[in-house]
């Protein structure tokens, strides 16, 4: 049974990238012959055109974390049908169409954010909303992320060393693929094989710190790394530690199709459960990335639109990762309901998704004969990488959010034009966050925040089709969903955290998060009525 929940759930991904990603790929004009703002900006900073295998990677390693990973885990509470008919339907019509109209309307954008987008389509007003909304959610996705990979490194020391080698691999790696003397093919062999020789190194010679010492490291590291020019290690180290996932997924999907794990956990339990509320609008936010999340909005729009080579590969990287990312969290909920109902409740609570995620995984891969131990680290390595990515990328692209909450068309401003400004301010506010311990308190808002983030971002795109006048329906629908899921979990929250819990920040929170929604909501109605009505006098 879960053989056959595997094949068909990848049987439909790649079916839904092929005609549902070609019928969006229709309805946006991707013209082949348009130059890119890779190419009509290039500063070799930010702007850089990347081959697509590279920029594939980057994409989908900045993307995937362990999101996807952790939220199907979490949700397979509600049943494993609920979670996996969001997870392949959300994937298709949601979540992918979000990740390739966002990005590829910050192409035409000139690879600005969707703040910019908003700016354009929608007003002044609601890009100044957006973009304070994004940097603040972003310090707290930096600060949460930080957390995430000092514990790592301090409780799996082999994690941190084969990261420190992955640095050093992707750094000679991006420097020597700009040459153009150099094949490309056997540059990237040579890369793979040196970064799983890392991950043997790291299992042999832990690099044992503290966690304090390890989120003083990272605030030096994210600091370079997202002023740093994006060849040099940005897009190498992404699109190699890319195949650190690829090669997890196919361990998995043979493992399990040698395995043959049974299926040991009920297909629904019911619609409320204690420990995360009711299946609506609970399960959809908490499944986030596994099918739809405002994060990758952004880094389709801050980093993956400034080093798209042609408008072409839009389709595979923005609604091919998703697609990938999708069959990610179907993995994911394997590993979960494989254990029966007893086991899965006591290591999800003693060590959570991401343990779950890891024995699973190697215990799969038992059948290819990898011992089980070998196996479990090996995941938890890959799971680290990807979380130190994100930890980056979302630095990268909380200072572009700042750098463009300052640019003044009539005059040049520092704060927008200089990197290093935005960037120190931007590690100080999410360090300081990290090291005192209170993202904790907000954290349990930043799914709903995450949601709403992908809202607006449908809510901007939609906005510019139809002012370029072209069909919108594909994305004005996920939109007015994600906005009822987001409005609904919002209010739950405020009204949870109001009146059963009396944690009254969080509350605040919620409120001023549900009155943006509903600000840029009517901005974005009275600019369609506006466009409905030139077109009806023409």
């Amino acid at each position: 049974m879960l053989i056959l929940i595997v094949v068909i759930s990848l049987i439909l991904l790649i079916l839904g990238y092929i005609f549902y990603g070609g019928f969006v790929a229709r309805r946006v004009g991707i013209d082949p012959s348009r130059e890119t703002p890779a190419h009509e900006c290039c500063d070799e900073i930010d702007y850089v055109p990347a081959r697509r295998p590279v920029l594939l990677g980057h994409h989908f390693a900045s993307i995937a974390g362990a999101a996807p990973i952790i939220g199907p885990i979490t949700a397979a509470v509600f049943g494993w049908v609920p979670v996996l008919l969001w997870i392949i339907i959300g994937g298709i019509f949601i979540g992918a169409v979000h990740d390739f109209t966002s990005l590829v309307a910050s192409v035409r954008h000139k690879g600005q954010s969707i703040g910019k987008i908003i700016d354009e389509e929608i007003g002044k007003t609601g890009k100044v909303l957006f973009l304070i909304f994004s940097w603040t959610t972003l310090i707290l996705v930096i600060a949460v992320f930080a957390v995430i990979v000092a514990k790592t490194f301090d409780a799996v020391p082999a994690a941190a060393t084969a990261s420190v080698l992955f640095l050093a691999i992707a750094i000679a790696f991006g420097f020597v693929k700009r040459s153009p003397k150099i094949n490309f093919t056997l540059t990237t062999i040579i890369g793979v094989i040196l970064l799983f020789i890392a991950v043997i190194v790291g299992l042999h010679f832990p690099l044992h710190l503290s966690q304090g010492t390890w989120l003083w490291i990272l605030m030096v590291y994210i600091f370079f790394a997202s002023v740093t020019p994006v060849w040099v290690l940005l897009q190498p180290r992404d699109y190699l530690n890319a195949f650190l996932l690829y090669a997890t997924l196919i361990l998995a999907f043979i493992g399990i199709l040698l395995y043959n794990p049974s299926l040991e956990a009920a297909a629904f339990t019911s619609f409320k459960v204690p420990q995360l509320g009711t299946l609506f609008p609970i399960l959809f936010v908490t499944v986030a990335c596994g099918a739809i999340s405002g994060f990758h909005s952004l880094v389709t729009s801050g980093t993956t639109a400034k080093q798209l080579d042609k408008e072409t590969h839009a389709k595979t990287i923005g609604y091919g990762g998703m697609m990938i990312e999708s069959f990610l969290a179907v993995i994911a909920l394997v590993t979960a309901i494989y254990l029966t109902k007893g086991d899965y409740a006591e290591m999800l609570k003693a060590e959570g998704p991401v343990a779950v995620f890891s024995n699973g995984i190697g215990e799969f891969m038992t059948k290819l004969h990898i011992p089980k131990s070998s196996g479990v680290s090996f995941i938890a390595l890959a799971v680290s990488a990807f979380a130190l990515t994100s930890l980056d990328t979302a630095t990268r692209l909380a200072r572009y959010a700042f750098q463009e909450f300052f640019e003044r068309p009539e005059k040049k401003n520092i704060l927008a034009s200089n990197r290093y400004i935005g960037t120190i301010i931007t590690v100080i506010v999410a360090g300081l966050l990290a090291f005192s311990g209170k993202w904790v308190a907000i954290w349990p808002i930043f799914g709903s925040a995450n949601q709403l983030l992908a809202a607006l971002a449908l809510l901007a795109v939609s906005v510019w089709l139809i002012n370029k006048r072209k069909k919108a329906v594909f994305t004005l629908i996920p939109m007015l969903f994600m906005m009822a899921i987001t409005l609904t979990a919002l209010a739950t929250l405020v009204y949870r955290n109001m009146v059963v819990q009396q944690h009254y920040a969080l509350a605040i929170i919620g409120v001023i998060l549900f009155i943006v929604a509903l600000f840029l909501s009517i901005y974005a109605w009275v600019k369609i009525r506006s466009v409905k009505r030139t077109l009806n006098e023409l």
